[in-house]
């Protein structure tokens, strides 16, 4: 998980990445599906990030010229989250938690490994950190944030968490999808009338309140 993958590969092997390249280019370009984009898995470092997104727009796909064309990162690594502000500063226009990896990268620990595997919980605080402090960054400037993770289809206070931290998207499980509009509709209409009528509450996620979330805030 924690090897040659990602960006770093695709900055190492750009023959192959060239490929993918040229196919996304021909699928929007050719056939006319203008709404696919790309999104840079493990993102690691600014430097190969930089190397990327230089071969992408060496093979024509650069969202400072076309506006049509978005260029998002996965949010896997915890370096990502703490140089969040620079990589916004470079350009992207959204990126995509993958609580999966973050959990496992933030705790050390393998979800697979079953000596370990108690310790894997995707809404500890440290986890939870991660992921505020990168969508208030994100949210700063203007740059969206969605979740491609396991956690809201699993926990539904993770839906109420993302919402009230102003997480754009949410994807999850096939199978829970009919649930997951009515939560986030109902998170939604409870959020509205909260604001209505003025009422200040104290939400939490997994027993952990979600003001203390906002670490910097204290530091």
């Amino acid at each position: 998980m924690i090897g040659f993958r990602g960006e770093f590969r695709y900055s190492k092997e750009d023959d192959i990445f060239r490929l993918e390249l040229r196919a996304i280019k021909h699928v929007r370009e050719k056939m006319g599906f203008t709404n696919t984009w790309v999104m840079i898995p493990f993102v690691r470092t600014l430097n190969v990030f930089r190397k990327t997104v230089q071969i992408m727009r060496e093979e024509g796909l650069d969202n400072r010229i076309d506006k049509d064309f978005k260029l998002w990162i996965m949010v896997e690594v915890p370096s990502a989250c703490f140089m969040i502000e620079e990589f916004c500063l470079e350009g992207i226009d959204g990126v995509s938690f993958g609580t999966n990896d973050l959990t496992m990268l933030v705790l050390g620990v393998d979800r697979n490994d079953v000596s370990v595997q108690e310790l894997y919980d995707e809404r500890n605080l440290g986890v939870l950190r991660a992921i505020v402090f990168t969508m208030a960054v994100c949210r700063k400037h203007g740059v969206t944030t969605s979740i491609c993770g396991q956690a809201p289809s699993v926990y539904p206070d993770y839906l109420e968490f993302m919402i009230r931290n102003g997480c754009t998207s949410i994807s999850v499980n096939p199978d829970t999808v009919v649930f997951s509009r009515k939560m986030v509709a109902m998170i939604e209409k409870k959020i509205q009338l909260e604001n209505a009528l003025g009422i200040a509450t104290k939400p939490k996620i997994a027993g952990i309140p979600m003001d203390e979330m906002f670490f910097w805030k204290k530091v």
